[in-house]
């Protein structure tokens, strides 16, 4: 793990998820996140709140993958409206969200945590493929596109790089 990435801590109470995210939220905590909130949603979860106040960034990936998983909620038709929070965010990831436009997906709200005891750390994977990692930052640049189609210039060369590296890791993997 790279050591400028965020340190996540979950906690679980009633059916919501708090999930803090102190540092720079990136690519390398997305598999493992979206792996938790999925596993989470099946189980019954239905609120799941991200505790922004110490995060300074999200980089494109981590992003998308969170606009993937607000679009997969909103569909499954929360009674609440969207059932991701995003808690306290900074100036500069509130014009990222906008200017993404993706800001629709999800509740901004600031104030105190819901939850304020029981935080883990998010258990990481056995070691996710490099494979898996590439999928999963395809799929997210993917779905910034979709959302907003003035995205495309920002991420289809990086989109187009993540489907051939993808390509060559799945090639490499069946050898």
């Amino acid at each position: 793990m790279n050591p400028n990435s965020a340190k996540l801590m979950v906690a679980v109470a009633d059916h919501s998820v708090c999930v803090k995210i102190n540092g720079r939220a990136d690519f390398t905590s997305s598999v493992d996140l979206k792996k938790l909130i999925t596993e989470l949603w099946q189980r019954g979860y239905n609120r799941f709140v991200f505790e922004l106040c110490d995060c300074v960034m999200m980089d494109s990936t981590f992003l998308g993958m969170l606009s993937g998983i607000g679009l997969k909620l909103s569909d499954a038709g929360s009674p609440q409206g969207s059932s991701l929070e995003l808690l306290n965010p900074s100036p500069r990831i509130a014009e990222v969200l906008e200017n993404l436009g993706v800001e629709h997906l999800f509740c901004i709200t600031s104030g105190a945590s819901p939850v304020t005891s029981h935080f883990e750390p998010l258990a990481k994977g056995c070691g996710e493929s490099r494979a898996e990692i590439a999928r999963t930052c395809l799929e997210a640049h993917k779905t910034l596109m979709e959302i907003k189609p003035e995205n495309a210039g920002k991420f289809k060369d990086v989109a187009q790089f993540l489907a051939e590296d993808l390509q060559r890791l799945e090639m490499a993997e069946k050898k």
